[in-house]
């Protein structure tokens, strides 16, 4: 994990990302891209004279205030001695995100969250649940503010899908980034029941033939999926959720449906998300 990409408006629940994305930095000698996005209104830009909206007396107030704000957040004690990258763009947050996370090649994006009012209410608009659906690299969603982001139990959760094998991996492999427990939490509902034997089998199955090596099962019942994994998850100390993503279809979809966006939203501990290939 070399390239980190910390979207911000440079808001409390922003600052809870980057912090955390510094702690993974030093930690793993990574470098910290740090976007921020002026989506200006449509009226500042002048599509009949071609000009681009950076050269209008609008844009470059705003530009200059975002950079006054970065030297701000730059001059934060946690940043000291890591490598931090200053962009800003005039584009649609979301668009602009997925292209600078693919121009600069980053590993992760580390997002804040608000989390109370659904995913409408998160980071810029609806721009984390954008991005949570359609990135090819991990998104790890920040709540809370974390002095020091350690992990003890990483759960990994899962339908045991045999073509989700290398999105088990990718989840692996962030565990042990972390240096945390890697569970493998599969959840009975009781309008989908699969026995304990066969949700064994299937989760054997699923690993056979992968790079995972230490891990622990665990079968859980709850009134629905979503249910069962926050529950679960309250259960272990330190805990991060990690989970599979459709790309435009949304959450990974679990048995016959797919989760909430509503796990994401209820969720106490960070969520971290791996495209499904």
């Amino acid at each position: 994990m070399k390239k980190i990409l910390v979207p911000t408006d440079f808001s409390d629940t922003a600052e809870h990302a980057l912090k955390i994305a510094a702690q993974l930095a030093k930690k793993h000698d990574s470098e910290i891209y740090l976007l921020h996005m002026l989506e200006l209104p449509l009226q500042l830009i002048d599509p009949v004279g071609g000009g681009s909206s950076q050269n209008l007396p609008e844009s470059i107030f705003f530009m200059k205030l975002a950079h006054q704000r970065f030297a701000k957040l730059m001059a934060r004690p946690f940043l000291k001695d890591i490598k931090v990258h200053e962009t800003v763009m005039f584009h649609q947050a979301f668009e602009g995100i997925m292209e600078v996370s693919q121009e600069y090649k980053c590993d992760m994006i580390i997002m804040g969250s608000h989390g109370a009012s659904g995913f409408k209410e998160m980071f810029i608009g609806s721009n984390t649940e954008k991005v949570v659906r359609t990135s090819t690299i991990p998104v790890l969603v920040i709540k809370n503010e974390h002095e020091n982001f350690e992990v003890e139990n990483f759960i990994f959760a899962t339908d045991a899908d045999i073509n989700s094998k290398k999105t088990l991996e990718a989840a692996y492999e962030f565990s042990k980034l972390t240096e945390s427990k890697f569970h493998i939490l599969f959840i009975n509902t009781p309008n989908n029941f699969i026995t304990s034997n066969e949700v064994r089998k299937r989760i054997e199955n699923f690993v056979l033939d992968t790079s995972v090596k230490d891990y622990t099962i665990h079968i859980y019942n709850d009134v629905s999926v979503e249910k069962g994994i926050l529950n679960f998850a309250l259960k272990k100390q330190k805990t991060l959720i990690g989970i599979g993503t459709h790309g435009h279809k949304g959450l990974a979809h679990f048995f016959n449906g797919s989760i909430s966006e509503d796990l994401v939203n209820h969720a106490k501990m960070p969520v971290v998300t791996f495209k499904i290939v």
